[in-house]
């Protein structure tokens, strides 16, 4: 196989996308005839900068390979890690290229407007010789994992609110009430909600020592600075929303607060459950999310929203509709994925039905051993196997755990038997380190609200 002048090779192709590039496998057969160093650096809040060296080809020949791996490579960069500045090193030409790439009307426009609300500032791609390229300045910090005293677990979703009260590790009541923040203009909707929650846990318990919370969104302290939940609030009204966790718990009393992403927050519940690090959670529900905490069951400070990074180089590919982007994670670890594949399956959807709707007809065939559902599941898993690989360059991976509502009965099943078949045949090495699992009982006995309830250390 050959890509931009690349030979690269894999052996499970999937079924319905015989297109399918990995960017993993093809970046190391890339890298293996590149011989110009290179250097990209990552910048984000408080002065904390990630540094990833590399190399490229540096020929005219290799022109447009060169560009295409720095740019998704950086493209990666950033959304796994998050920054409002980027720092590319030794290559001035493909700098230039991203410069104008990364503006208002440029090609990667959603991200230069995502990065700006999430930073606040205008994000910047700085042209600089290799040797000024500035040192890395990483800080992992602790996340939870405290069980004493009496503690609120709260998790933000986006079509119910669930809370816990938690006494010493053990939930003594928890509710879920169905609510609609992501329709709501309106920031008071998600904070009387938020508020009701807190007050119904406080009042199960004989006093409350921390507030811990779960939620979808990127969060700089506890303040939301992008967040599904906050969906259709105006930019003009961002000030109270930034301060709607804090405003809450400072109605339940002077205790502790700390919100953290879902994603690491399903990741801090294995840790827990499994007692280890180097975890990190994929979750394949309306979009991808993604969590990780490292060996010392810290976080990095990192962003890992990798729904909207690239895990396929093919030009052909579909385009996500909320980035305007191809290739990216959400089309292949999502309920947008099972609806990619099914009608290349031979599967026919009602056009009429919702997302959710479409994913369980598919796993509907599926639970009857439909040979079309199941060729659609064994895709997913090849996607998986083939992700896995290229997300281990970033993360120091030994478990991956997959959750969400596509891995779900047998359909979940095909897609993780696959996943380890085509890992242990395509990259025997990788197997051996990285277990990919379901949450084990010990996970799902900890839970996202417990979890989130161990976030503030309360001493």
């Amino acid at each position: 196989m050959n890509y931009l002048g690349v030979n690269y090779n894999y052996k499970h192709v999937p079924k319905l996308d015989p297109e399918f590039i990995p960017f993993g496998v093809w970046m190391d057969a890339y890298q293996a005839g590149a011989t110009v160093p290179v250097a990209i650096a990552v910048e984000r809040n408080e002065g904390f900068i990630s540094v990833r060296n590399a190399k490229i080809h540096g020929t005219a020949e290799m022109a447009d390979a060169d560009y295409r791996f720095i740019e998704r490579y950086m493209k990666f960069l950033l959304w796994s890690i998050g920054g409002f500045r980027v720092y590319i090193c030794g290559c001035s030409d493909i700098a230039k290229k991203l410069q104008k790439a990364y503006t208002p009307a440029g090609e990667r426009a959603f991200d230069y407007d995502f990065f700006q609300k999430l930073y606040e500032q205008p994000l910047q791609i700085l042209d600089l010789p290799l040797a000024e390229c500035p040192a890395a300045n990483e800080a992992p910090r602790p996340i939870g994992g405290h069980v004493n005293g009496c503690r609120i677990g709260f998790d933000a979703g986006g079509s119910d609110r669930k809370v816990s009260a938690v006494i010493d590790g053990e939930v003594v009541y928890s509710e879920e009430v169905v609510w609609l923040p992501k329709v709501n203009p309106d920031p008071n909707y998600q904070y009387q909600g938020i508020l009701d929650s807190f007050r119904t846990a406080a009042s199960k318990m004989p006093r409350v020592d921390g507030i811990g919370v779960s939620s979808a969104g990127v969060f700089i302290g506890n303040a939301p600075m992008i967040s599904s939940i906050f969906y259709c609030v105006p930019r003009e009204r961002w000030d109270e929303v930034k301060t709607v966790f804090d405003r809450a718990a400072a109605e339940i009393g002077n205790v502790p607060i700390v919100v953290a992403n879902d994603g690491d927050v399903s990741a801090l519940a294995g840790a827990m459950g499994m007692d280890c690090g180097c975890i990190m959670g994929l979750a394949m529900g309306t979009s991808e999310a993604v969590g990780y905490v490292d060996k010392d069951k810290n976080v990095l400070g990192w962003i890992s929203e990798l729904a909207f990074a690239p895990v396929d180089l093919n030009e052909n590919a579909l385009v996500d509709e909320w980035s305007t982007d191809l290739g990216v994670g959400c089309k292949y670890f999502s309920q947008d994925a099972v609806i990619k594949l099914a009608p290349r399956a031979g599967i026919e959807i009602d056009p009429t039905l919702t997302p959710a709707e479409k994913l369980k007809v598919v796993q509907a065939l599926m639970e009857k051993d439909d040979p079309r559902a199941q060729a659609v599941f064994y895709d997913i898993g090849v996607y998986l196997a083939y992700a896995v690989q290229q997300y281990a360059k970033f993360y120091d991976l030994k478990r991956m755990m997959v959750l969400g509502r596509v891995m779900s009965g047998k359909g979940g099943d095909t897609i993780l038997a696959t996943c380890q078949k085509v890992l242990a045949d395509e990259f025997p090495a990788l197997a051996e380190q990285i277990t990919v699992m379901l949450p084990d009982e010990n996970t799902r006995r900890v839970g996202q609200s417990v979890a989130a309830a161990s976030l503030p250390d309360i001493g």
